[in-house]
């Protein structure tokens, strides 16, 4: 393609990090929290935050920057204040103070309970769920909205807003505490989108020419119920007299059977994911008709992953696209808020391996060289061409992405080789001879506090401060004190606490060959909380033990069973930057592998209980049915052979967290694990329900401690939850533990909740009748 089209295509994306080059938001909102940052000095933080953002997009050469997708905590629960769905729990709380009354619902307080928390679609983002129910009355909010356009007007900016579309936005929330488990969501949609209305008109009264509407939901499978609503929506919304023009963004996969709904409604453009999903949304394009006289918005930059764009392919398929739509614009496949900020903060990668990497920045300039390139022909953009081709043949052929050894040893495995030696029911048996423990056994997920002292200390060894020798022993006197702590307490399979670990994920991934590790690659998870995902580059292996030295250790300083802890396989890949030039079944299997061999070291130490923790195999679960069975397949496997090559008596136990449980039970029946800990405490034990609906035939543990919470759960409380579990799974299958681990919590809340813990377990135990 040399000539040049006559429109020329604007650049843009749908959002950026939130955080800042040094991740200054956390910073302040903890400070906030802790009353060490004020309310002004915050949202001061935020503003200078969003002014540098839109700056740097602009002088990029983005053309049309988005508003509206910052956001102190996330942007669903943004949008629950923008539509007036505020909990009654919370109200007295955000009409005394809105900003506390947000991180209420968010956090929760010490009397009243945060939101429910789950992940946004099947990334490793969290959401916060609304709650709903039919006497939910909304009311418009656009405060937010409109104050944050007119901060990017202000700077000479065209900005166009973000808002979460109203099917999306019902399509996610939950009936609220009290109303009937089956209540219909979407039965909502007429009295909020009045609610929309009145936003679109607000935002339009502010200088949006154009306003972006996100309905991801319609990539997922949807009936003609869910079908009808959007048409409903779409109609209402694009003949309003007086709106913006609309844009209406899906992502994350093919828009299927929803584009011809959104494609013959009376809004102005649609905004397409043409990287996962880049065949079929251009068949279903062409099909019908493509968008005579509207604007299409190609995603064809990966938003999700970090590695350079093939520049040759997406201007292909842009030129595709070009005779599809009444003008073509360029952005990414989806916001780029699940992606690190810069590579340029990189020092410790090989040059060479760090030009195969696009952190947002990059992305952002890729962006921008497309929709050069197909406004003005590709004689524009030969050197970007032809240096994305040396980057894409240095990648191919480089050794850092084949290991022949690896690659003969994944061959190499058989179906036995994921399957335990013996039954359930006869390793049960053995496990409890072995382990001698009570009825409702209490545990921890596995992590304790990350204190202050103990970043230091990974800081100090990093700088040359102290050496080795000086590094174990401080990790060693934090295991003795966590390891106290809990048989003071009276817990009966202890944890070492994980106080050596930076990351459930980079810290195995910095001892496995074939991953690359950041130094400043930050990625939101929820609120506050950021993680630095590895990049998965080569084939997989583990040159030595990784944890038997500090598990062994932590054993030698009690009596009573302490866990080994693992990250498993299938979480490894999805909380990591995966390669995107194989399947990922094969890269998990490799992973299994080597995780195999460290079960086994543990397990030859004299460790009798090994967790090795999945709490993303619901989150990776493909956002299709049709795609469902094919990931289930290789997603247990691993697990399985991870754990399989154990003697009967070594109980394996797994670990998930907020995740939507009831959709791979039988998944979760499949990894076959002798013991299961999830998140429950929010939810009010509904995957004790879905489990026993079930009929699963092992152990389990519901979480009776919502750790993303502040607030201490008493006695009374956690024994209540108990009980409601008991309904579901019989006392001598049932665990008693917390939602997941206590990493970010801090340490009085920490042993005040584990206390109580285990006083609800003691007074529950008191309560079942004699055997």
């Amino acid at each position: 393609m040399t000539t040049e089209h006559p429109t020329a295509a604007r650049s843009t994306v749908y959002g950026y990090p939130r955080q800042g080059q040094n991740r200054e938001l956390k910073k302040a909102v903890e400070g906030y929290w802790k009353g060490r940052v004020t309310a002004d000095a915050l949202r001061a933080t935020a503003a200078e935050l969003r002014r540098s953002t839109w700056q740097q997009l602009g002088a990029a050469g983005i053309d049309e920057v988005p508003t509206g997708d910052f956001s102190y905590y996330d942007h669903v629960l943004d949008t629950t204040v923008m539509v007036g769905a505020v909990p009654a729990r919370h109200r007295e709380a955000v009409a005394a103070d809105p900003l506390d009354g947000y991180f209420a619902m968010a956090r929760g307080t010490q009397d009243v309970a945060p939101l429910e928390m789950t992940k946004w679609f099947d990334t490793n983002y969290h959401y916060l769920v609304p709650e709903l129910g039919p006497d939910t009355v909304f009311t418009a909010n656009s405060a937010k909205q409109v104050a944050e356009l007119k901060e990017a007007v202000a700077l000479g900016t065209a900005a166009r807003p973000v808002l979460v579309g109203p099917v999306t936005y019902l399509l996610l929330a939950k009936p609220g505490p009290g109303v009937a488990a089956d209540f219909d969501t979407l039965t909502l949609l007429d009295r909020l989108l009045p609610v929309y209305a009145e936003v679109l008109g607000d935002l339009r009264a502010a200088g949006a020419e154009w306003v972006q509407l996100d309905e991801p939901a319609l990539v997922q499978d949807r009936g003609q119920a869910e079908l009808a609503a959007a048409e409903r929506a779409y109609r209402l919304l694009g003949t309003l007299a007086d709106r913006p023009k609309l844009l209406v963004a899906s992502y994350f996969g093919r828009l299927g059977e929803a584009l011809p709904v959104l494609a013959k409604a009376p809004v102005d453009g649609l905004a397409l994911d043409f990287t996962e999903a880049a065949a079929a949304n251009l068949d279903a394009l062409a099909a019908v008709g493509g968008l005579p006289g509207k604007r299409l918005v190609a995603g064809v930059v990966d938003g999700r992953n970090i590695w350079i764009n093939d520049l040759e392919k997406s201007l292909s398929t842009l030129g595709t696209l070009l005779g599809l739509a009444g003008r073509v614009d360029v952005a990414p496949s989806c916001s780029l808020l699940h992606v690190p900020l810069d590579t340029a903060a990189e020092r410790d990668i090989d040059p060479q391996l760090l030009r195969w990497l696009a952190f947002a920045r990059q992305k952002t300039a890729e962006v921008v060289t497309l929709a050069r390139g197909i406004t003005r022909g590709t004689g524009a953009i030969t050197a970007e061409l032809a240096a994305n081709r040396t980057d894409l043949a240095s990648r191919t052929h480089s050794p850092v992405t084949r290991d022949p050894a690896v690659r003969a040893r994944t061959a190499a495995v058989t179906e036995d080789d994921a399957r335990r030696s013996q039954p359930y029911g006869e390793r049960a048996a053995a496990q409890r001879a072995h382990l001698g423990l009570p009825l409702l056994p209490t545990t921890t997920i596995g992590s304790f506090p990350q204190t202050a002292e103990l970043r230091t200390a990974r800081a100090d060894l990093r700088t040359g401060r102290i050496d080795a020798a000086g590094y174990e022993e401080r990790i060693k006197a934090e295991i003795q004190e966590v390891i106290s702590f809990q048989e003071e307490t009276g817990l009966d399979v202890l944890v070492h606490g994980e106080a050596e670990r930076n990351d459930m994920v980079q810290y195995f991934a910095e001892q496995l060959t074939g991953y690359l590790a950041t130094q400043h690659g930050w990625v939101q998870s929820y609120g506050t909380r950021y993680v630095r995902p590895p990049v998965l580059a080569g084939d997989i292996s583990r040159p030595e033990p990784m944890t038997v030295g500090w598990t062994t250790y932590a054993r030698s300083l009690t009596d009573r069973p302490v866990k080994g802890m693992l990250t498993g396989p299938v979480t490894m890949l999805a909380w990591s930057f995966v390669r995107d030039d194989q399947p990922l079944g094969d890269t998990a299997r490799q992973v299994a592998l080597a995780l195999r061999d460290e079960v086994k070291d543990l397990e030859s130490a004299g460790t009798s209980v090994i967790q090795v923790d999945e709490p993303a195999l619901r989150e990776t679960l493909p956002l299709r049915a049709a795609d469902h069975r094919a990931y289930l397949a290789w997603a247990t496997e691993s697990f399985r052979l991870t754990t399989s090559g154990v003697r009967p008596e070594t109980q394996i136990h797994t670990h998930m967290c907020y995740a939507e449980f009831g959709d791979i039970v039988q998944a979760i029946d499949d990894l076959d694990a002798d013991v299961i800990s999830l998140e429950a405490a929010r939810s009010h034990m509904q995957v004790a329900h879905e489990l026993a609906d079930h009929g699963y035939p092992r152990e389990a543990g519901p979480g009776v401690y919502d750790i993303h919470s502040p607030r201490v759960p008493s006695p009374d409380e956690a024994a209540e939850l108990l009980r409601t579990g008991l309904k579901a799974i019989p006392a001598d299958r049932l665990w008693v533990n917390p939602d997941c681990g206590l990493k970010t919590r801090g340490w009085p809340e920490t042993r005040a909740s584990l206390e109580n813990l285990v006083a609800a377990a003691r007074t529950v135990r008191g309560e079942l009748p004699a055997s």
